[in-house]
């Protein structure tokens, strides 16, 4: 006998809603099967046996993340498919900050109504993220919750496992005065400080389809681009490159994040005029009338990555990520002092 309870269902939740989920989500997860993968979705735990092959000491790094009000946008423009990438990669990029290949992720989806397409349209995004991440979907939750959320809204987190070898982890213990900062570039706001960007914006079901000068596209459209994910293009440059620390540019923007991967005793000098700053950042601020300060202090401004090298490795280190498909900028030096980042 099939489960079902007509108790339950008129309680708000629909238990086959979540079967019809399952089946509908499995050709999504199938593509992100990798070696390793040892078990399929439905069981009660995914399992995953890493290759340690030519490993001195294997470490597991990891992390975890939602993706936060960027969902409201999702929800105005009943777009689903992109906003699984932003819950990857907010957990995959952190990963990545120490050196490690995410090796598999999870996902928690909670929801008013499970609706099942809906369901697979934000499980698709997550697939879609573990594919350029080059890590494998070995499970997650689906649980619906009537009377906690409203019916046409969910929240998504997810959970990332990555694995890298002891001598190579990336700590910025090896970090010196003089090496050079690189910025990579990124895809728009990501998924942070959306609760000022939809302060800026008094964002609702009207403008969200504003348009600007500046945007290419409306300003949802624009606002909802998905995280970029650096996994691939960052794992390039340390096989070429002694990469010394690396910062993911997330809430708290340049001035909470780059201070992560600093040292005592040094400082990350920015030059302020190398940021390629985007045009939807330069939009906020003047609509928004932000000072620049707490532009700087919330959003990633255009870059989503920064890795600290040798001087003398900076043209290498530029040359490997172009061929990796990042179009990567000198953004400044490390220095001495304990202020954590200067941006002048």
């Amino acid at each position: 006998m099939k489960s079902f309870s007509e108790s339950y269902k008129e309680a708000g939740v629909d238990v086959t809603a979540g079967y019809k989920a399952v089946e509908l989500m499995k050709s999504h997860v199938a593509r992100t099967k990798i070696d390793g993968v040892i078990s399929g979705i439905g069981g009660f735990g995914g399992l995953f046996a890493p290759n340690l092959k030519g490993m001195e000491e294997p470490v597991l790094v990891s992390g975890t993340d939602g993706v936060g009000t960027k969902l409201k946008l999702a929800f105005l423009l009943d777009k689903h498919n992109t906003i699984g990438i932003d819950a990857v990669a907010m957990c995959v990029n952190d990963v990545v900050c120490g050196g490690a290949q995410p090796l598999f992720f999870l996902d928690y989806i909670a929801c008013g109504k499970n609706i099942p397409e809906k369901i697979a349209d934000i499980v698709s995004g997550i697939a879609d993220g573990c594919v350029q991440s080059g890590c494998a979907l070995v499970g997650g939750e689906t649980a619906e919750m009537p009377g906690f959320y409203p019916i046409d809204e969910y929240d998504v987190a997810g959970f990332c496992v990555g694995m890298v070898d002891r001598p190579k982890i990336v700590d910025g213990s090896k970090l010196a005065e003089g090496d050079v900062l690189i910025g990579l570039r990124s895809s728009g706001v990501h998924s942070n400080g959306f609760s000022l960007v939809r302060k800026i914006f008094g964002i609702d079901e009207n403008t969200i389809h504003n348009t600007y000068d500046e945007l290419d596209k409306p300003l949802g459209e624009t606002l909802l681009t998905p995280t970029k994910i650096y996994v691939k293009p960052i794992l390039a440059l340390m096989e070429k490159v002694e990469v010394k620390a690396v910062s993911h540019i997330t809430g708290g923007g340049f001035y909470e994040n780059i201070p992560r991967m600093m040292k005592e005793g040094l400082t990350a000098k920015i030059n302020k005029d190398a940021v390629p700053v985007l045009p939807i950042f330069k939009v906020m601020q003047r609509v928004g009338n932000i000072s620049e300060h707490d532009m700087f202090n919330t959003f990633n401004m255009g870059i989503g990555m920064i890795a600290a090298v040798d001087k003398t490795q900076v043209d290498l280190a530029l040359q490997v990520l172009k061929e990796n498909g990042e179009d990567a900028v000198v953004l400044g030096e490390v220095i001495s002092g304990d202020d954590g980042v200067i941006i002048e």
